[in-house]
């Protein structure tokens, strides 16, 4: 008995232990209440996107290091020792002599350094490393107007998945509340059964939409979760709707200036790489150019001992001072190098001219975009008024017994119909000016 009893307080302990653990995991699941600049800090700081490209600045950057490091001396220390066993002989004029001593050692120690003094290869490189640096740069600016304008989208899908939530969870609830006025007035024998029939009907076929859009919503949030970088387990929650940015529509005016592609990313990486392009070629041009080195060397030797013992040699020291001059005559590969570098920036150059004219047509197209979302918003704001109105007109008609229930069925179709296509004229007009800001490169300092 005393087993059992033991037994049952140990897997008891067990069962506590794991409830224990599973409380304060559900605790440790905190929620992140989100506006979009907080969303967007977030993300930039925790996008494992945005980090790479900063990786890549800082390989650049040691690239760079290395690049004008060729320009320092270069210092060794070298030893050797060589054991004759046998000396070679040599005949010259008919008498032979040997060149050294049989069974015999050498040994030497140098100090060398060699130091670049005109290099124009190596000063052109260092230019082209900067500008490199430039452009990976100018990438991860792109990297992070990228994520900034996909969370924003994401925000505002989001948005819209909430607002879609809860006018479909509104519809419901006014067909639930037709439903049960229908059926009353039925169960007195006021209405026929067509009626209740009709209005049930009306009633359940608005619960899909409202499972449907509330998927939409848990998809939304994971979406901009990833976005985010943030995990699973953190609920967000955003109090925020798109009525709220009916004003911005207006306060916004829309103008019909010049486009100004001065900060599109895409355009300063084409000119960065126009620039690296000429840089090559002025690289390449200093392979026809002479290069002008110096060394010192400095060494202590010791010749023809029989012994292995260094301290009882006779050492001498020597030391010379040499400049080296290369002057390059003829190498066919550095014209065609040449050529083919020219031919390149040619490329690029009708490459950027394409690029210019379809940004443009771009921003145009997102402007026209906005414009249109916002005449569309204030004809739909105009409808919702009115199919509220004839919603509760046909409401109360249909109490008195003056109104059928299809009246009040088509009344509700038509509510819940204007409000979606409201908010979606309001998500409209903000996704076209996020692609708009990103395009122009306007939203990085979001």
């Amino acid at each position: 008995m005393t087993k059992r009893i033991g037994k049952g307080m140990f897997f008891l302990g067990i069962a506590f232990t794991f409830s224990l653990g599973f409380v304060q995991a559900q605790e440790t699941k905190g929620t992140l209440n989100l506006t979009l600049e907080q969303a967007l800090e977030i993300a930039i700081s925790e996008n494992p996107t945005i980090k790479v490209a900063d990786e890549e600045v800082a390989l650049k950057k040691v690239a760079n290091k290395e690049t004008w490091q060729n320009l320092l001396p270069e210092v060794g220390i070298g030893a050797g020792l060589d054991h004759t066993i046998k000396a070679p002989q040599m005949n010259l004029g008919g008498q032979s002599f040997k060149m050294g001593q049989d069974n015999s050692n050498t040994a030497n120690a140098a100090l060398s350094i060699s130091l670049p003094l005109f290099v124009p290869g190596v000063y052109k490189a260092m230019s082209i490393s900067r500008t490199d640096i430039e452009l990976s740069l100018e990438k991860a600016r792109a990297s992070r107007l990228d994520l900034i304008n996909q969370v924003t989208k994401a925000y505002y899908q989001l948005m819209l998945a909430q607002d879609t939530y809860e006018v479909m969870q509104a519809s419901y609830k006014l067909a639930e509340d037709n439903f049960n006025i229908a059926n009353a007035k039925y169960m007195q024998g006021a209405v026929s059964e067509f009626d209740k029939i009709s209005s049930e009907v009306q009633m359940r076929s608005t619960k899909p939409s409202v499972v449907s859009s509330a998927n939409a919503v848990t998809l939304s949030k994971l979406q901009l979760k990833v976005l985010m970088g943030i995990t699973e387990d953190v609920n967000i929650v955003i109090v925020d709707n798109l009525s709220n940015y009916e004003t911005t529509l207006f306060s916004e005016q829309l103008t019909t200036d010049s486009v100004n592609l001065d900060n599109n990313s895409t355009m300063l990486q084409l000119d960065l790489n126009r620039k690296m392009l000429d840089q090559n070629v002025k690289a390449m041009r200093t392979n026809f150019l002479p290069t002008l080195s110096m060394g010192f060397s400095y060494q202590y030797q010791s010749l023809y001992n029989n012994n292995i013992n260094f301290f009882k040699y006779d050492w001498a020291n020597s030391s010379s001072l040499t400049f080296s001059l290369s002057i390059p005559l003829y190498k066919a590969s550095n014209f065609t190098k040449m050529k083919t570098a020219r031919m390149q920036i040619t490329q690029l150059d009708w490459n950027r001219l394409n690029t210019e004219r379809n940004l443009k047509t771009m921003v145009e197209s997102y402007r026209n975009n906005m414009m249109a979302s916002t005449e569309q918003v204030v004809s739909n704001k105009e409808n919702v008024l009115q199919a509220e109105k004839a919603v509760l007109i046909a409401g109360k008609r249909y109490e008195v017994g003056k109104g059928t229930v299809l009246e009040l069925n088509s009344s509700q179709v038509s509510l819940t119909q204007a409000q979606l296509t409201y908010n979606q004229s309001i998500y409209d007009y903000l996704i076209s000016k996020a692609d708009l800001d990103q395009v122009l490169g306007n939203n990085e300092a979001k």
